[in-house]
């Protein structure tokens, strides 16, 4: 069945790359409502924003939506993966600014909230995304593919010139609480020599050693190091995750991921939607229901409370 949340939730930070202070109320909605941004700021516009990926537009460091009036919200794929990762089907999504906070440069503020706030089950059968024929891009030395595979599963890897980061890869089944105790916590990376050049840009004016993982050479500048040791293509994982929330529902398939970022992944989705023999839209029963992230998830379940 699909899911909301049991109550509102709300988060106060800074924008990545604006630096601005903004909340965040998530709030429950009805089944079939989907998912909803509505920026709270604009007076003169519609502030509605469908989280879907036909509004996605291009931008080098965050996924940005934007509605047919202009309207636009600015990363979204922490709370979007971590949306999806907790099996919330339907919310609205308010904020007073262009900017999801940023947080801690993970999902897991977002899912703690989510899973103190609880999860309320609905009336409607969650529809999802069924992968029929393999669909892929390749893009700049990127690759992205959705392959036939009975549940989520994600097979990610990494190649940066940088010795703290390296070679990665991960292969992660996602079903039954996996994005929860796997991926949520894992935070956004960065070079400390693109740093400079990125608020020369007027881009990352938010950005602290404290919300996101900064690397020189072989040294991680971050207080408290690494939290895994391949912490790097979690995250990567993580935001193929929130850019994946986008299809409109759960993906029944295997995602592949070789150095791909925000833009490849959309761009996936574009083609496999165009693609109609390559995926079919199915109600899931209970066993399929199962398998999708966030099954099973109860607040007592999760060790991020500590």
């Amino acid at each position: 069945m699909q899911k909301t949340l049991k109550s509102e939730v709300v988060f106060t930070g800074v924008g990545l790359h604006d630096g601005r202070d903004v909340t965040l109320r998530v709030r429950p909605a009805a089944a079939e409502t989907g998912i909803w941004f509505c920026r709270t700021d604009i007076a003169n516009s519609d502030g509605f924003i469908s989280a879907n990926w036909q509004f996605a537009v291009h931008t080098a460091l965050c996924t940005r939506l934007l509605n047919a009036e202009g309207v636009g919200v600015s990363t979204v794929e922490h709370v979007m993966a971590a949306l999806a990762g907790c099996g919330v089907n339907n919310a609205v999504l308010e904020l007073d600014g262009p900017e999801v906070p940023i947080m801690d440069g993970s999902a897991l503020e977002f899912v703690r909230g989510f899973l103190k706030a609880g999860l309320k089950e609905q009336s409607q059968p969650v529809r999802a995304v069924e992968i029929l024929k393999a669909v892929e891009v390749r893009e700049n030395g990127a690759y992205a593919a959705l392959v036939p595979f009975s549940g989520l599963e994600m097979d990610f890897a990494i190649d940066f010139p940088d010795a703290a980061i390296g070679q990665q890869s991960k292969l992660l089944n996602l079903a039954n609480g996996s994005f929860v105790h796997e991926l949520c916590d894992s935070r956004t990376f960065c070079r400390n020599s693109d740093v400079a050049l990125m608020q020369s840009k007027g881009l990352a004016l938010g950005g602290t050693l404290l919300n996101a993982v900064v690397v020189d050479g072989a040294e991680v500048l971050s207080p408290g190091g690494m939290r895994y040791v391949d912490e790097p293509v979690r995250h990567k994982m993580l935001d193929a995750m929130g850019d994946l929330a986008l299809a409109g529902g759960p993906i029944i398939g295997r995602y592949v991921g070789r150095r791909a970022g925000h833009t490849v992944t959309n761009k996936l989705l574009r083609k496999l939607f165009m693609q109609t023999a390559s995926f079919r839209m199915i109600e899931c029963d209970l066993e399929m229901s199962q398998r999708l992230p966030g099954a099973g998830l109860v607040q007592e379940d999760t060790h991020f409370f500590a």
